[in-house]
């Protein structure tokens, strides 16, 4: 694997130029690379994220992610990242809820069993578009009616994949997970930097104090 740049000034993140278009509106996806040091500008892209006929989880969640980048690319210099997230229970592909009752009959289809979280990466840069998708296994203990009507209260399933987000509120529902966490949250950050480096991308900006 080619050797991964590292950015070791002191400033903070914040102060640091961005080296990575994210096709994303995402705070989670912004905030995950931030974490590895890479400093973004955002650049969301609309796509038609209908499944094609008979299309598998795998190929559309990498289609979708590979068509964000793309899109975003004439409007920037920069490497540009895009990435999907569904949520896939016995074949079928779970994508936002619409409405409280369509998050319910998500919440009280995942409840009590393990379901899958495909999360599909795509950069695109020097060398071309380079991909990869992600799969982790997540088992939900039984949730309750009330409990289902209480979180969809508190407003966090509106725009989550599968009407949940394991890095807030509705962690109390996961028992367990076989997989990359930060996957589920958004981004596959072991995967994310493969591809970051291969592109040239530079991690870690800031986060050396000295050197």
């Amino acid at each position: 694997m080619k050797e991964c740049p590292l950015d070791v000034t002191a400033a903070s993140l914040e102060e640091q130029e961005p080296v990575l278009c994210l096709a994303s509106s995402s705070p989670r996806r912004k905030a995950l690379l931030a974490s590895i040091g890479v400093p973004v500008s955002v650049l969301p892209s609309n796509v038609d994220e209908t499944p094609l006929a008979g299309e598998q989880a795998e190929a559309y969640v990498e289609r979708l992610a590979i068509a964000k980048a793309q899109a975003a690319v004439p409007k920037t210099a920069l490497p540009v990242l895009g990435s999907d997230t569904a949520v896939v229970v016995d074949g079928t592909i779970m994508g936002k809820p619409c409405d409280e009752q369509d998050a319910a009959a998500m919440l009280s289809a995942l409840s009590g069993r393990t379901h899958q979280v495909l999360t599909a990466v795509a950069v695109v840069g020097p060398l071309g578009v380079l991909s990869c998708c992600v799969t982790t296994q997540v088992k939900m203990r039984a949730i309750q009616p009330h409990e289902i009507a209480n979180y969809w209260q508190t407003g966090e399933p509106a725009d989550k994949a599968g009407g949940y987000a394991i890095q807030g509120l509705a962690a109390v529902f996961v028992e367990e997970i076989h997989g990359s966490h930060s996957a589920v949250v958004g981004l596959p950050l072991f995967e994310t930097t493969r591809l970051l480096c291969q592109q040239g991308v530079t991690i870690w900006a800031g986060r050396y104090q000295s050197i």
